[in-house]
């Protein structure tokens, strides 16, 4: 019989039935924690989320090696992620699948070979059936430094996988591929979020973070053996004048002492590791990142981590625009490069022509863009997610703004009349608040409110469409601003899909043509891009005399009225007698005003822009193309022309609000 004083006490709330309100409530304490700012003391007892999940005692064995093994153990990167797969999270995993199978990633320039643990040739449509319902799933790459000895990297793959089944305890369900398009060869491994007994897969943070790592290495090295001497003592003397964060400087933080300064000497006196960290420390000096207060004694700066990453990253950079400027014949000494910082205040509107478009981050489907500016220089743009941006064609000419992380007109409109209607908006509202505005452009406030609510701002719609505007909106207008900016950091404007050469005798409204007209035309110097750019305008002038859709008076052009109408009807006509053979159908010229009804079929690259093909049940029309027809390729949408535009209704009844 137990004592009366003896219990065991349950977490949760009070009469409180079972565990799993108890686990709810243990979760919402730990919450509460981190919320109030709550830190691991050093003392006894205390809780580290790295240790939870599967491997966590592994991953702390690991990482207690010797540290001076590292130089001697054969390098392995090894980055993860973890991704949620709720809401667009699964279409994301299918790209993601097939992003890493793309061609041109094999030593022969071919697409990727998905294989798993026991084939060849992996089922991806299989694999993400199976994954149906997890709530996350593993995203890792394993990059070894020495993976170009290995004929192919699937048998070390696959045994790194089987070691991580023994120390996690579970059987995996994962496929990878390897990719040989880099100077450094590596492997893109996708990983069920389920163990083998079909619950969450948890991994602890140590394991992730150094296990697996370490794991990769040990396989390395009982391949190839572990580093002899002399090649530890080539890549430390290499270390010692590079421009990025090395191994000698973390060794250098890492002894930095009380006083904040750290010795030139080495502990144990040896005379090799003490030239190479006099020589770093010098280096250090040369970049303004160390100073020598006294003798043998270092003041390093408190930022030099951040620093040499930056630097690092900003030479792998300029290697990039190298070898691709150089794939295009421009001479790499002649070359002006420039990277593009949307956080900078002075940055501006760039225009040039895309020269190739790639990946600065796999595991975070990070992208760039590399552009021939019309001022002569080649510029690097991080433009963030992939499907931020829509695909752009070699050789398209584009404009680059930075994505400013501020309300806009329509925020600043919708905060306006809530502040009169008692926090409150609607289409009725609005039309009330404004007599003069239409029901189109209310509309376009709606989907604004709807893709804040969506991301969680604070933004409420009631039963009867009515939307509850806080007082601070402009504040929450600002944050959801700041959070698109992560993802996407500039706005990239497509201006023309064709390239320069096929403008200066395409018969259709060109982006040349529309700098011809412009007010106040971009600014092009005669270097680069710039100076091609000068001389496509002057062919293009001549070609418009020509066709007698301008003329020559005097010192002056004087272009034809309605001259980019003209030739986008020229084109459309043109392109359409081409289609009408091949649909069967009659071509039938949208109307200012008029409704547009059909299936839309394709979208078309014209030198006039891009435009969709929409198909009726005996004729189709050509209309301006918008990305959100994408995602309805080969159903039936509803929309109206105004102008150069069509206000959409898609996924919707035929009398719901559009998408403009």
């Amino acid at each position: 019989m137990k004592d009366d004083d003896d219990f065991t006490p349950r977490l949760g709330r009070i009469r409180a039935r079972g565990s799993k309100r108890g686990r709810r409530y243990l979760h919402q304490v730990l919450r509460s924690v981190a919320f109030a700012g709550g830190r691991p003391s050093a003392g006894r007892g205390t809780f580290q989320g790295n240790r939870i999940g599967r491997g966590a005692g592994v991953g702390r064995v690991l990482a207690s090696r010797d540290r001076y093994a590292a130089y001697r153990a054969r390098r392995v990167i090894v980055k993860s992620r973890i991704v949620k797969l709720q809401g667009q999270g699964r279409k994301a995993a299918q790209l993601h699948l097939r992003y890493i199978q793309r061609d041109g990633v094999t030593r022969e320039g071919l697409p990727g070979d998905l294989y798993d643990a026991e084939s060849d040739r992996a089922d991806g449509r299989a694999f993400l059936e199976r994954g149906e319902g997890d709530r996350h799933q593993f995203r890792f790459i394993v990059s070894a430094e020495d993976a170009a000895e290995y004929d192919e990297l699937k048998g070390f793959t696959r045994r790194l996988m089987r070691q991580m089944e023994e120390d996690l305890g579970t059987r995996l369900d994962w496929v990878a591929v390897d990719h040989f398009n880099t100077g450094h060869p590596h492997t893109h491994i996708v990983l069920l979020g389920r163990d083998d007994q079909g619950k969450d897969l948890v991994i602890a943070r140590d394991y992730l973070a150094r296990g697996m790592r370490e794991r990769a290495a040990e396989i390395v090295g009982l391949d190839l053996g572990p580093r002899s001497d002399l090649e530890i003592e080539h890549r430390l003397r290499r270390e010692v004048e590079q421009e990025r964060f090395t191994s000698l400087d973390r060794g250098l933080l890492r002894e930095v002492g009380d006083d904040g300064l750290v010795g030139s000497s080495t502990v144990d006196g040896d005379a090799f590791r003490q030239t190479l960290r006099v020589g770093r420390l010098q280096k250090l000096r040369r970049l303004g990142l160390a100073e020598e207060v006294g003798p043998g004694r270092w003041r390093l700066a408190e930022d030099l981590e951040p620093v040499l990453r930056r630097m690092g990253e900003r030479g792998d950079i300029i290697k990039t625009m190298h070898r691709e400027m150089v794939r295009e014949g421009r001479d790499r000494a002649t070359a002006d490069y420039a990277i593009y910082d949307p956080a900078d205040p002075k940055a501006r509107r760039l225009v040039g022509r895309v020269v190739a478009r790639g990946l600065s981050d796999e595991i975070d489907d990070h992208h760039y863009l590399i552009a021939d500016g019309v001022d002569g220089r080649a510029h690097y743009i991080d433009i963030g997610r992939a499907d931020a941006t829509d695909p752009l064609p070699d050789g398209a000419i584009v404009a680059i703004e930075p994505m400013r992380a501020a309300p806009r007109d329509v925020d600043r409109t919708i905060a306006e009349i809530a502040d009169a209607n008692d926090g409150r908006y609607s289409v009725d509202i609005h039309l009330r608040h404004d007599p003069t505005a239409t029901v189109t452009f209310a509309e376009t406030h709606v989907r604004r409110l709807e893709a804040m609510r969506r991301r969680g701002m604070g933004v409420e719609r009631q039963l009867d469409g009515t939307w509850m505007i806080a007082p601070d909106h402009l504040d929450r207008a600002a944050a959801y601003e700041r959070s698109r900016a992560q993802a996407s950091p500039v706005i990239v404007e497509m201006l023309s899909a064709v390239s320069l050469d096929r403008q200066v005798g395409a018969a259709g409204a060109t982006w040349l043509d529309r700098e011809l007209l412009a007010d106040t035309p971009t600014t092009l110097r005669d270097a680069g891009f710039g100076r091609e750019v000068r001389q496509a305008l002057d062919r293009r002038r001549q070609w418009l005399v020509e066709q007698e859709l301008a003329r020559q008076e005097h010192d002056r052009i004087v272009y034809r009225a309605n001259m980019l109408g003209i030739l986008r009807r020229r084109e459309l006509t043109r392109v359409a007698d081409q289609l009408s053979g091949e649909l069967g159908l009659q071509y039938a010229e949208s109307e200012l005003g008029q409704r547009i009804e059909g299936v839309y079929r394709r979208r078309l690259d014209l030198a006039s822009g891009r435009f969709a093909v929409i198909e009726k049940a005996r004729e189709f029309t050509l209309v301006p193309w918008r990305p959100v027809l994408e995602r309805n390729l080969g159903k039936r949408v509803f929309g109206v022309a105004r102008g150069d535009a069509i206000s959409w209704s898609l996924g919707r009844k035929r009398n719901g609000p559009g998408l403009s």
